[in-house]
Parts: C-alpha cells; structure tokens; sequence
C-alpha cells in the first residue's frame, strides 16, 4: 500500500502529556531519569554535560531497520542534542539537522525542554554504505542546522554552517566554532552492546565571563585550566561512556577529580515521538479534495511517522476536505 510521508517536526507541538494521550500509538513509555548529569569545575571556566541514555538508546535506534553505521550515527546524534538542549532555557524544542548529497541525505534529532527525544534518518534510495562510514561518508557535503523553536508565536533561532570534519563531533565543534565563537570539547559514542544499543555524549565548554570564576584566577590561568579540562576529557573511552553499570558521578569522578567536580541535578530524558492521530487527522483536513483523492489507495490514506515509524490508516470517507481559505499554504 502507498503511504503518505509525514514530517511530523513540521507540525505544532502538543502540550498534553504523551501519557494522557489516548490517541498515540503504541510506541515506548520509557524515561531515564538521570539521563543528563550537568557537571562543573568550580571556579574554573569549564562546565559540561554527560549524557546517557540507557535503553532509550535501543528503543530510539530500533523502530528502523537501519544499517549499523546509520544507527551509530543517530544515536551519536541523539546524545549530542539531548546534551545540547539541557544547557539551555527555553520552552520548546532544540533540534539538530543535517542534510547532505550522500547515502543518507538527511538526519535529524530534537529535545524538548522536558527532556522528549527523538530522531530520524533517512537512507537514500539504493544507497550503497561507504566501505569507512564515518558520519561525513555517509552525509556527504552540505550543512549542519541548530534550531531553538519556541512556538508558532515566537521567532525561531537558528545557526547554520557547512559540513565540515569527518564525525559529527567535528561537524559540531566546526558549527560551534564559526557560528557561536564558543570553545568546547565533544566526545560521542554509540554501539550495540548486550544489552542493546547504547549512546552517550561528553559535552565540556568555557564558560564566558566572570560568572562562577576565582576572581583571583588570570588570564592564563583560566586557559591553562581549560585546557586540563580538555586533557582530561579526551582520556574518556567508548567503553567508559556505554557502560550502564559505571554511574555518571562515579565517571565523571574518575576522570576531574583532581579538579574537584561538582555534579548538579540530573535531567531526565524519555521517548519523545510527539506523533497521534488526532494530529495527523487535522493535517490531512487541510488538504484538497483532488490532493486526498491522491493518496487514496483502497479506499484508505496511509501516513506514516518517519520517527516512530508507524502507520496511521484513515478511510478516505472520514476525512473531510478544507474550504479554500483553509487549506494549508504549503497545499493550495
């Protein structure tokens, strides 16, 4: 049967609690309530994140059946945007989005401020993977977004530069480079372990300004201490930041207590496909007659969520078309 491809990303955010919603569809009700631990040097410039996602990793990675080295890149994505979103204050959601020329032309992760993850990307239509499929082999060239979407009422913020670098750390340490003049560190992991797919991000940045900072400490003391930091943060290991029985205190520990670390609250992460039918249904309403009269195929029109990857089925006859004035713009 044909199916509709629906962007869900594209469409407003709901503000019930996906708990409540009687019309999502059966995906997984999982939280990991110390997903984000955020993490400072005190009076030094240097805080950070360590992300873990757990089993959320798994039940994110495999609604797709994707190529190995396609996972590991969303995966790696996922942990980044969920470090990315938890260092700011906002009310909507932060997103990541690439879009490429090669094997996977396009991937995309978001947060929202409570912590709801997810993340798509596509494969190209016979698309062969790369014999060494690091991030840039299977993107190829074009460019890395950032946006902050508070809601139809406010202006987005966004940042956009080139794919540059061969993982998508370096991508992100480019984009952050160029685009925010900020210094920071970033170490992504994700592979299949026993217990399934696990993901993970170490995030470290220099604090700006004074705020935080011995007032006694120079210049060259800050930059020497951010540059320990960095030191530090590259002995991190892929088995060090998959390993769900090392706690993030006891890591974060290991690796700056010669620092003397400090750990602030954990933030919870949880399943975040924000899809149901009752939205898909308004969407379909701001269609023309001729344009559902396409996508009718037996009497039904297929969509599908390209996040959670599950199929909504809608007879025909149920959906009634938008008057003229209604329609969407994007579908005149």
């Amino acid at each position: 049967m044909a199916k509709c491809r629906a962007c869900l990303y594209l469409w407003a955010m709901s503000t019930l609690p996906h708990f409540l919603d009687r019309n999502r569809p059966d995906v997984p009700d999982l939280a990991v309530p110390r997903g984000v631990t955020p993490f400072f040097l005190p009076k030094q410039p240097v805080r950070g994140r360590l992300v873990r996602l757990g089993p959320l990793a798994d039940a994110l990675l495999t609604r797709h059946d994707h190529p190995d080295a396609l996972r590991t890149m969303l995966g790696e994505a996922l942990a980044l945007v969920a470090g990315l979103a938890t260092a700011l204050k906002f009310s909507g959601t932060f997103s990541l989005q690439a879009k490429g020329d090669g094997p996977v032309p396009m991937l995309l992760a978001d947060c929202t401020d409570a912590g709801a993850l997810r993340g798509y990307a596509r494969l190209g239509e016979d698309a062969a993977m790369p014999e060494a499929p690091t991030a840039r082999a299977l993107m190829g060239d074009g460019y890395l977004a950032f946006t902050v979407d508070q809601g139809p009422d406010t202006e987005r913020h966004q940042g956009i530069v080139s794919l540059e670098g061969d993982t998508l750390a370096d991508m992100a340490l480019h984009y952050f480079a160029t685009s925010e003049q900020l210094a920071c560190a970033i170490h992504l992991a994700c592979a299949e372990t026993p217990a399934g797919w696990r993901a993970s991000a170490l995030i470290i940045e220099r604090i700006a300004g004074a705020g935080g900072i011995d007032p006694e400490l120079s210049e060259e003391a800050q930059e020497e201490s951010w540059r320990t930091a960095k030191i530090l943060a590259a002995t991190i290991t892929e088995a060090e930041l998959l390993d769900d029985a090392l706690p993030p205190d006891r890591l974060l520990y290991r690796l700056f207590h010669g620092e003397g670390v400090a750990v602030d609250r954990p933030r919870p992460l949880a399943y975040g496909c924000r899809c149901s039918r009752a939205r898909l249904s308004d969407v379909l309403h701001g269609f023309s007659e001729d344009d559902l009269d396409h996508m009718t195929i037996d009497g039904d029109i297929t969509m599908t969520c390209e996040f959670c990857n599950v199929d909504f089925r809608f007879p025909r006859a149920d959906i009634a078309p938008a008057e003229p004035a209604e329609r969407r713009e994007d579908h005149p």
